[in-house]
């Protein structure tokens, strides 16, 4: 199949945005140079009234900046309106920047179609504290000193194009450089084909400039990289399905604990009463005993389970007290060192301790160590756990050592998991967690 061309409907491409339109061709045909015209005519209303009050805000500066050219230190007077030009500057930059912003998103429609979301902070301190305000002061100060020389500049420019293409049209001489216009006479007639010439080259102009422009004004005016925006949607679902996990989780250990357990260790009990109330030699005697066997069993295999679902000492001492818990039930010899400031919050508290119960598993397991040490710190805004091992190292994340879940988990809770395990150990295993406050 051959290239698939833009459609075009009554000799005018279609395109997307100014961008795409610049690149065609046929940009000359379509009406996005009228509509970058007009972009940039617009421009100018915006800009005058914000021109002015900068400008004016930036005299004092300029007068300064004279006299010290001449080697003279400014006077008290243009010192002191100085700093209140700055003052002024910085309170009404932000206070002004909302409202040109609104506008400019709008006015970005001629140019760029695709939607430019933006918000506004409810309340004068919420305002000041969101980027996206100072990202668009920025914008609207540049707006008001670059935007006025760029479009004189231009408007010159599109003047000297319009005399040059009337000149034939009109009497009188007027003077082009070196070159002497007597309008009307055979003279002009070069004049105006030059003119013609330099048309296609201003519009391309005007639409480089409103292309620029557009490209500053999404990326200081938008409220995110829209793929930036999607992750990080992403990374907060993550955290809020994890979150979800956690408290079904809590909701299970805690109907298994005030429920199965309690009502297993009746059962257990009235087991043993009944076995103590039977003749030894009686026939239930023997399956009494069984069942009462059978039912402590129970019990330790529910306690286990309750107990790996989370800890009761992890919710009654904190994490310290819980890793070192899990190192006196460790096969391999664990040392721990423990050092926070603050306890964490219960969902890092609970990621540090399953991330510290599945390493030193992993460990036991396959590390064929003789010893291991589990260090913390922190407590602030952020933790630090390493779990270290002398075993054989050459820990693989692909080989089914549960790594890639403890990465997993590590990232659903903002934090990030680091491994060093080279052939012939030792292996360290280091995980970061942010703490939110």
């Amino acid at each position: 199949m051959g290239r698939t061309r833009p459609a075009a409907y009554g000799g005018s491409v279609s395109t997307t945005s100014l961008h795409a339109a610049l690149r065609d061709r046929r940009y000359l045909l379509t009406a996005w140079p009228w509509r970058s015209s007009l972009f940039l005519a617009t421009t100018a209303v915006v800009a005058a009234p914000l021109a002015c009050g900068v400008w004016l805000l930036l005299l004092p500066l300029l007068v300064a900046v004279r006299e010290i050219g001449h080697g003279r230190l400014p006077d008290p007077a243009v010192s002191l309106l100085l700093v209140v030009a700055a003052v002024l500057l910085a309170v009404g930059a932000p206070l002004t920047a909302p409202g040109v912003a609104a506008v400019e998103r709008r006015r970005l429609r001629l140019v760029d179609p695709r939607p430019l979301r933006g918000s506004r902070p409810a309340g004068l301190a919420a305002l000041l504290r969101a980027e996206a305000t100072w990202r668009a002061a920025l914008y609207t100060v540049l707006l008001a000193v670059l935007a006025p020389p760029i479009l004189v500049g231009a408007g010159v420019a599109l003047l000297i194009d319009t005399m040059m293409l009337a000149s034939p049209l009109t009497s009188g001489t007027w003077q082009l450089g070196a070159y002497r216009v007597h309008g009307g006479g055979p003279a002009s007639i070069p004049v105006c084909l030059v003119g013609l010439l330099l048309t296609p080259a201003l519009l391309y102009l005007a639409g480089a400039l409103a292309a620029g422009h557009a490209m500053l004004l999404r990326r200081l005016l938008g409220a995110g990289d829209p793929l930036r925006d999607q992750l990080s949607e992403v990374a907060q679902s993550r955290a809020r399905l994890a979150d979800a996990f956690d408290a079904e989780r809590r909701r299970i250990e805690r109907d298994l604990h005030d429920g199965a357990q309690h009502r297993l260790t009746s059962l257990t009990l009235h087991l043993g009463m009944a076995r103590l109330d039977l003749p030894e030699d009686s026939p239930a005697a023997g399956p009494l005993g069984l069942a009462h066997a059978q039912a402590k069993e129970l019990m330790v295999v529910l306690r286990d389970l309750v107990h790996g679902i989370r800890p009761q000492v992890l919710t009654d001492l904190g994490l310290p007290a819980a890793l070192r818990e899990l190192a006196a039930s460790s096969p391999v010899p664990v040392t721990v060192d423990a050092r926070l400031s603050t306890r964490p919050p219960e969902g890092i508290e609970t990621t540090a301790y399953f991330v510290a119960a599945e390493a030193l598993t992993n460990v036991a397991k396959h590390a064929g160590a003789t010893r291991a040490g589990v260090r913390v710190r922190g407590g602030g805004a952020r933790i630090d756990l390493e779990i270290e091992d002398d075993g054989r190292g050459g820990a693989d994340p692909s080989g089914g050592s549960g790594l890639t879940g403890l990465a997993d988990r590590v990232a659903a809770a903002g934090g990030r998991l680091l491994l060093a395990s080279p052939a012939g150990g030792p292996t360290l295993l280091r995980v970061e967690l942010p703490c939110p406050r």
